[in-house]
């Protein structure tokens, strides 16, 4: 099992296109990969009914086993379609979330060839919608597994995280009266009251963690109006805090600060708390990450891995790439972290 077949299964993933909604044909290609390599493959709707499937897969009839390896399936959009040079892939996936979880595939192929895994020692979990707040995971704490260790795929530049943020995500409805913008004394623009809001939660401090900084607002998304001579009826703006720290005072925090701006209203999407993740791998370089995953939603007493090649400041971007030579490093990584969980 050598360096070509990682960058050959990658090359395989990036071309099925997986926006966010629409894993269901990279799910079909992973089952079928998967049990052309001799696994018992399990796709698992995340809802009684639902065409969206997380992809479970093991060897023989072990389901349980000691160590799990994760990623996710689903990218930001646009699809981006791979290009290749001598060093570096890039498109949509490369480095987020397709690079780790080829190099996962890989990694345990060659530990089952070099007859250094058990059956029972190792599962794969693929998962959808982790770009859109982790139903595929969420949905896999319903499949009544326990691990005593799980190793998450996200870009780490190589390193094991020492922790990430958490994330507040809420969204601000504000109201205004439509009225002729010749005359704007009667009426009110929505607008004009998101900008405020927006703004004083702009000027706010948050908590913040020495070991992974400050927690930081942002307004992704704002939309309102019908017309540049109208004063705005109805404004909408999606929000987040990056949570470093103190989750319970930032959601006070912004609940004070929407309450002091008249005609607006908070709707509280999801949120979930910073964490601190396992990093006792020897020799290992670490980092913290600003960027949430999956590993909070999965819940159990395992130990929490967060590892992958390729780097987070070009996920999501029009230049998602990953390094050839770094995706290629990952599959030996993460054969030694899953020899560490394994005999310590």
């Amino acid at each position: 099992m050598m360096a070509s077949a990682v960058v050959t299964l990658l090359g395989q993933l990036m071309q099925i296109p997986s926006i966010s909604n629409e894993e269901h044909d990279i799910g079909l290609f992973l089952e079928q990969h998967l049990q052309g390599l001799g696994y018992t493959v399990e796709r698992i709707p995340i809802s009684p009914g639902s065409h969206r499937c997380n992809v479970y897969a093991y060897l023989g009839s072990s389901r349980k086993t000691r160590i799990c390896l994760t990623s996710h399936m689903d990218t930001v959009p646009p699809h981006i379609p791979m290009r290749l040079t001598p060093t570096t892939i890039y498109g949509r996936g490369s480095c987020d979330d397709k690079g780790p979880l080829a190099a996962q595939i890989i990694a345990l192929e060659e530990l089952r060839v070099e007859d250094r895994v058990q059956p029972s020692d190792v599962s794969l979990l693929f998962v959808v919608g982790e770009e859109k707040g982790g139903p595929g995971m969420i949905a896999a704490n319903t499949m009544n597994l326990s691990w005593e260790a799980v190793i998450f795929g996200e870009p780490t530049e190589g390193k094991l995280a020492v922790g990430h943020k958490g994330h507040f995500v809420f969204e601000l409805t504000s109201e205004g009266v439509p009225a002729h913008s010749g005359y704007p004394q009667r009426g009110r623009s929505a607008i004009s009251v998101m900008t405020a809001v927006v703004a004083a939660l702009e000027r706010t401090t948050y908590p913040s963690s020495d070991i992974i900084g400050p927690s930081t607002f942002h307004c992704g998304q704002i939309t309102g109006g019908v017309g540049y001579n109208i004063l705005a009826a109805e404004c909408t703006a999606l929000c987040a805090v990056r949570v470093a720290s103190d989750l319970p005072g930032i959601e006070r925090l912004v609940e004070a600060i929407v309450s002091e701006h008249e005609y607006v209203r908070l709707d509280k999407k999801f949120m979930y708390p910073e964490l601190y993740l396992d990093h006792d791998v020897p020799g290992m370089g670490t980092m913290p990450v600003a960027f949430g995953t999956d590993a909070p939603r999965l819940k159990g007493e395992h130990k929490k891995y967060l590892y992958g090649p390729g780097s987070i400041l070009v996920a999501h971007g029009d230049n998602e790439s990953i390094e050839i030579g770094e995706l290629i490093e990952s599959v030996q990584v993460y054969k030694r972290i899953v020899e560490h969980c394994l005999h310590g």
